[in-house]
């Protein structure tokens, strides 16, 4: 499919992070952009005021005649949206050109130098951070971002066509559809079982995927995996480490030993060894890349973060109030390790939103293990995202398995409550799913604002 050709580009499921990046792309590059969504968010808001119509109905007669004619439109759409979607259906069924999101993405990148980067949990923040590199280094660059970084205010970094940085998702298998040039792995914990049935098919895919890789591409992986390329590890014998780590006012500051050499006197800002581990592997491809180390010195310490991984909304000496999106049992010991690391004298609550009913029952021993860690934990009901629910699988019955006396299922409208009622300096709000719409409202009745 030649782009050229296409005029309107049409997005259902529009708000989600990864289609809202590739509808500011081509908004920004002369389309007619618009797009449908269930919800209105702060995504959909932002789009609009860039001149995107998004539309919150799947009746066909919504639509603007200009996304009527399949010789000049392009429909994008994201696998989470159901099959029954009238919209998809009508498209399907008047031989549009429909395709995935990571279709889309595929097409995009072909003709520039792809760096990608893939694995169960790390994706945003390994990317986010290799893309401000890249930018910050004076790279011609587009950067398709998971989250919205807090340098940009955005999901997407647009400075040039000549290399771009993505995420490579293994949901639905999506990363198949890409052929980098550089691309590295940073987890194969077991996940989306949902689609995978087992953990052996998603390692499988994950292999499949590093045969995608254009010739004479380079491979990182995480020290520890069991695939074949560059290492990257935290003080260990990978091919990049990590070494002499400090935390000096709250960042950590480290040497990083190559091939060849010792890196000097890096700074990084974000909390927890698992962003140190991300920022080492975008180093790392970002030296293989040619970067010169004066240059990505400076560019790491002014890296500020992704909102929703481990975000500061209250820093007080009195409070602590910090947001994640970790969904994942293995995302919320990385979240755990980083707030003791931290705070390690003070305590801790943790609020928790189960995300997805198959995930939970899939990993409801690992979640139950994961969450007994903190001093106090306070559930949520499970977030059912694309799901229906399945019989007796329920926060309840979570918290049943979680070994520790101060635990408690509640709602939105109760929270806040019991987390005052705790009486501890740190506050975690953790999740996938909507209780990112509830930070804002927390964050005022914690500041005690109307």
């Amino acid at each position: 499919m030649n782009l050229n050709n296409i005029h309107n580009i049409y997005f259902i499921g529009i708000g989600g992070i990864g289609m809202s990046a590739i509808a500011r792309y081509f908004n920004a590059n002369g389309k007619q952009v618009s797009g449908y969504d269930k919800t209105k968010t702060d995504i959909t808001d932002s789009l609009v005021d860039l001149g995107i119509t998004v539309t919150f109905s799947d009746d066909i007669n919504n639509l603007e005649d200009r996304y009527l004619n399949p010789e000049t439109t392009l429909i994008v759409y994201t696998p989470a949206v159901p099959k029954n979607h009238a919209q998809l259906n009508y498209f399907l069924d008047n031989k549009f050109k429909v395709l995935k999101r990571s279709e889309i993405l595929g097409l995009i990148t072909e003709n520039s130098f792809c760096l990608a980067v893939a694995g169960t949990h790390g994706k945003t923040t390994t990317t986010s951070i290799l893309g401000h590199l890249l930018n910050e280094c004076n790279v011609d660059l587009t950067a398709f971002l998971g989250g919205i970084s807090e340098n940009y205010n955005s999901n997407l970094i647009l400075n040039g066509d000549k290399v771009s940085v993505v995420e490579a998702d293994e949901f639905d298998r999506s990363f198949l559809t890409l052929s980098p040039d550089m691309a590295c792995i940073t987890s194969m914990d077991a996940d989306h079982l949902d689609i995978y049935g087992d953990a052996s098919e998603l390692i499988k895919t994950f292999e499949a995927f590093t045969k995608k890789l254009k010739p004479n591409g380079k491979l990182f992986v995480k020290n520890g995996l069991p695939l074949q390329g560059i290492t990257y590890g935290i003080e260990d014998n990978a091919d990049y480490s990590a070494q002499n780590i400090t935390i000096q006012n709250g960042a950590y500051v480290f040497d990083v030993k190559t091939p060849k050499t010792v890196l000097k006197q890096f700074k990084f800002n974000l909390p927890g060894r698992h962003n140190l581990s991300n920022a080492l592997v975008a180093l790392a491809m970002s030296l293989e890349y040619g970067l010169p180390q004066d240059q990505l010195v400076k560019a790491l310490a002014s890296y500020k973060g992704v909102k929703r991984r481990f975000t500061y909304q209250i820093k007080t000496d009195d409070l602590v109030f910090i947001d994640d999106y970790a969904h994942h049992p293995e995302e919320i010991n990385a979240v755990h390790q980083a707030v003791r690391e931290m705070y390690p004298k003070d305590k801790v609550v943790a609020v928790f939103q189960p995300h997805l009913f198959s995930r939970t029952q899939d990993f409801a021993q690992d979640f139950a293990k994961s969450l007994a860690q903190f001093d106090q934990v306070l559930l949520l009901d499970i977030y059912p995202a694309r799901e229906m629910p399945i019989q007796g699988v329920t926060s309840d019955w979570l918290l049943g398995m979680i070994d520790n006396k101060n635990k408690k299922l509640v709602t939105k409208q109760t929270v806040v409550q019991y987390i005052k009622d705790s009486k501890a300096k740190i506050v975690l709000t953790i999740g996938a799913g909507d209780i990112g719409a509830e930070v804002s409202k927390i964050k005022k009745q914690l500041l005690n604002e109307s």
